[in-house]
């Protein structure tokens, strides 16, 4: 597993400008990685000196979460690792920022999937905070008419339904049409050592899947973001001003920790691991795993068999899951917090519950279709074919895609 450490090269100055707010006349160099244990890796936010120099007289806005950071080194302990927030950062530089915009769990992400996050003021730095979650999922004319670049900084995990490639999209958009430049500082992915699953049907395109891609998309946000350009996925193929500030020391087979959690249900590596095949019982009446302390590392209904099922947890009220699936009630399922590392999405457990489900008529709802892409997945899985059966169906896809994905890799 890959650990990122730091050099105290540029962080010096860094550090005396966060904490005493005043610049300094010193050269800025990146933040130089120490090697680990297999590898180093320098996420884009701090190659600093590739893009420091383009916000010089510029006005920025930033797309970020809790994710945004910059790493450092503990001086006492260079084994620990430590960050300071992107956003604080380059005000303490004394770039221009002039407000930021934030995905679905906020700002500082630890809002419930799917809630509604308000606009408001940044406590820390007094910016303005727009949300681009709910109803204003773009951003509009007048949000961004007195910005000249746009920064995106969000650590992604690979699966298609995980909104931020959504959010990705519209700000592409929306600067393509208002001739504002977009940088995006790219971070590894987790799960980018694979491609798998159904792609989607154009027909059942929503903000949980909005590009003829598969469910787990091997592509880090700057190749993503290269893709959709390449692709002309935006409306009216408009192209947007795109920089990507690439990870160093990364391919797609590094083996990737993240050292913050990407969002407030996706609380370790097992579960960034097994979200992409867990994530389909959201579209079930199975939880999984919300309302637990191993979010995406268990699942399990009450009316799942206790017979075959012998696993059980009671969901309770928690950050980020406010009102789980069966809060309060005891569910039957299985414990996958052991499970070795996965190199293709797994569904054997979706198959299985299906199977062993007392409700097999209600065991579906119309979310499950938005996730998997398509109505056929669902309509396999009812005819009782195999979890084999179901992946030939893919091959074909697959094919087509990985052809296309080609165009765009920054990183072998």
């Amino acid at each position: 597993m890959v650990k990122i450490l730091f050099k105290n090269t540029f962080l010096f100055v860094l550090i005396a400008l966060v904490s005493c707010g005043r610049s300094s006349g010193q050269n800025i160099e990146d933040t130089k990685a120490v090697k680990s244990e297999s590898a180093t890796v320098i996420v884009g936010a701090n190659r600093i000196s590739e893009y420091l120099p383009l916000l010089k007289n510029k006005r920025v806005g930033i797309v970020g979460n809790q994710s945004s950071v910059i790493f450092k080194a503990e001086t006492k302990d260079p084994n620990k690792i430590s960050y300071t927030h992107l956003v604080d950062s380059l005000v303490a530089l004394k770039v221009n920022i002039k407000k930021v915009f934030a995905p679905e769990h906020g700002f500082r992400g630890n809002a419930d999937a799917g809630e509604h996050v308000k606009d408001g003021k940044d406590p820390k730095t007094g910016l303005n905070v727009i949300s681009l979650y709910g109803d204003n999922k773009k951003p509009k004319p007048e949000q961004i008419k007195d910005l000249d670049i746009i920064i995106f900084d969000i650590q992604d995990v690979g699966a298609r339904f995980y909104t931020y490639i959504s959010s990705l999209h519209y700000v592409m958009e929306a600067c393509a049409e208002n001739n504002i430049k977009l940088i995006v500082l790219d971070r590894p992915n987790p799960n980018g050592h694979y491609v798998d699953g159904p792609i989607l049907d154009p027909e059942f395109q929503s903000f949980v899947g909005m590009h003829p891609v598969p469910v787990v998309h091997g592509l880090t946000m700057g190749e993503y973001a290269k893709m959709i350009n390449g692709e002309n996925w935006l409306k009216n193929a408009v192209q947007c001003d795109l920089s990507v500030i690439a990870v160093e020391n990364y391919t797609h087979q590094t083996e990737y920790s993240l050292p913050i959690k990407p969002s407030p249900n996706l609380p370790n590596d097992r579960a960034i691991n097994l979200y992409p095949s867990i994530c389909f019982f959201e579209g079930t009446n199975v939880n999984a795993g919300r309302g637990t302390d191993h979010q995406f590392q268990v699942f399990g209904s009450p009316t799942l068999n206790k017979a075959y099922f012998d696993y059980s947890y009671i969901p309770e009220s928690k950050e980020g899951a406010k009102s789980p699936k069966h809060l309060g009630e005891k569910c039957y399922g299985r414990d996958l917090t052991n499970t070795k590392r996965l190199n293709h999405i797994n569904l054997e457990w979706l198959i299985e519950a299906y199977n062993n489900t007392n409700s097999k008529s209600g065991f579906f709802n119309n979310f499950f279709a938005k996730l998997a892409g398509g109505n056929e997945l669902q309509n396999q899985i009812e005819s009782g074919l195999s979890e084999k059966e179901i992946r030939e169906t893919w091959a074909l896809g697959l094919e087509k895609f990985n052809k296309i994905r080609e165009n765009y890799i920054l990183y072998k």
